[in-house]
């Protein structure tokens, strides 16, 4: 026993002596009170050194948010047409998700699973009320979202239909995007996100977007490509008529993103689960929830499944107050006007460059600005949100020729108008520039080919 205790002692003599080792040469005090002076350039260089290469940003610091409007380290202010995709549909730090998060980090933050908490079942039941399921299993990332939904059809399956062991598909549609897990990109047509991380998990169908035979949807992937008129009915007749389950990805395109509640409303459609994320949380902390009736939700027992964090009290009262915002506020029926708006100004921006803008589409304020790579050769839709973002406007490419466009909901006609604008000026102005200024590529790219079905992407 005394040796044990020397032990121990020396053990932590030596840990304190390295901690104050490491404090003396880089005091964490110091240096998070001089972050707040550094600049825009000087953290970047820091992101770029000290984290990993995962992302490719806009280079533009977020240092302060409100509404629709973003600050950087020098005081420039931007309009955000991304809205950290769809995760702050209320708009940045709105006051009253800010007033329910500090009232409850000062009671309490997080019991686990292992025990019941006073926010949780009221989070649950306003919840389930509010989108018509029986009951709902929090997570807390979109990609666990899309995990538990994947388990949970899985065991339904076995324990309901019988399916022989190991054999349960999951078909999904070519160009869906659900996240990065390597479950998730199991279901990705995406090469840059699938290869390399192999082998994939298998028990994955793939069908065209279109195909009615496809039974787990999110119009994420390829930005605001909307089903043809009747596809989500049919997916469902489909589903009821052969006892499969549909699957609803709602994270991006749900709570009120696209000027209904859910995109699915569009065609009144109930599917037989719904993944819900990001603006759950008003971009303020991580929340999901799968919401499914108990005849599937049931099939998971206590240890098949959990997080140590979902249904935590800070994010269930977060998540309460976020969606009370969604309703008081009227942001559904905002977004249906306000994008109809948009797309409006868009398309007067396609008439005057029809050879640059191939598609103008979307639905409420979840739109898509399509360009004709040949026109843009041999700048590209990255190239372009960087010269709108010199003109105040935040958004982001998806692949090289599409711009997403998506701002909180809170947003004003004016700086809609704001943003058509500078879109038109950058076609005006600053495209002619960067073509002459960007470096032709020795040899035209390839058209890249789907690794999974052999299609050009």
């Amino acid at each position: 026993m005394a040796a044990a205790i020397s032990r121990r002692g020396a053990a932590l003599s030596l840990a304190l002596a390295r901690r104050r080792m490491c404090s003396a040469s880089a005091p964490a005090a110091p240096r998070a009170a001089a972050a707040a002076a550094l600049s825009s350039e000087e953290l970047i260089r820091m992101e770029q050194d000290c984290s990993a290469h995962n992302y490719h940003p806009i280079p533009m610091v977020f240092s302060k948010g409100e509404g629709s409007h973003i600050l950087d380290p020098e005081g420039n202010k931007y309009i955000d047409f991304l809205s950290a995709y769809s995760a702050v549909n209320q708009g940045h730090c709105h006051p009253k998700v800010l007033r329910a998060l500090i009232e409850q980090a000062e009671r309490l933050t997080l019991s686990s699973r292992a025990f019941y908490n006073d926010k949780f079942p009221v989070f649950a039941e306003y919840l389930t009320s509010m989108f018509g399921y029986d009951m709902m299993l929090p997570m807390n990332t979109g990609a666990e979202g899309v995990e538990t939904a994947i388990k949970l059809a899985r065991k339904w399956g076995y324990e309901k239909k019988n399916i022989p062991k190991n054999e349960a598909l999951i078909v999904s549609c070519c160009g869906c995007f659900h996240g990065r897990t390597l479950g998730v990109i199991s279901m990705s047509c995406d090469n840059d996100a699938t290869r390399g991380f192999g082998p994939l998990v298998p028990g994955h169908l793939k069908v065209d977007f279109g195909d009615i035979n496809g039974c787990l949807l999110q119009r994420a992937g390829y930005p605001s490509i909307l089903p043809p008129d009747g596809y989500l009915k049919s997916v469902r007749d489909l589903c009821s008529r052969h006892n499969i389950l549909m699957i609803d990805d709602e994270i991006q395109t749900g709570i009120a993103r696209t000027g209904k509640m859910l995109a699915c409303d569009w065609e009144d459609v109930r599917p037989d689960m719904v993944i819900l994320g990001k603006a759950l949380g008003a971009g303020v902390v991580p929340v999901s929830a799968v919401l499914a009736d108990k005849d599937i939700m049931l099939c998971i027992k206590p240890g098949e499944h959990g997080s140590t964090f979902g249904g935590n009290p800070l994010a269930s009262a977060v998540a309460v107050a976020s969606l009370k915002v969604i309703k008081d506020e009227g942001l559904v029926q905002r977004a249906a006007d306000l994008g109809e708006e948009f797309r409006n100004q868009l398309q007067k921006v396609q008439q005057k460059f029809p050879h640059i803008i191939r598609e103008i589409r979307g639905r409420g304020l979840l739109n898509a600005v399509d360009l004709s790579n040949k026109a843009l050769y041999p700048a590209s839709a990255y190239d372009i949100c960087i010269k709108l973002k010199e003109r105040g406007i935040l958004a982001k490419p998806t692949h090289d020729t599409i711009i997403r466009l998506a701002p909180p909901l809170s947003i004003s006609s004016e700086e809609l108008a704001e943003a058509s604008k500078a879109l038109s000026d950058v076609f005006e102005h600053d495209l002619p520039q960067m073509q002459k200024q960007i470096k032709k590529p020795e040899s035209e790219a390839k058209t890249p080919v789907c690794d999974r079905r052999g299609r050009d992407l």
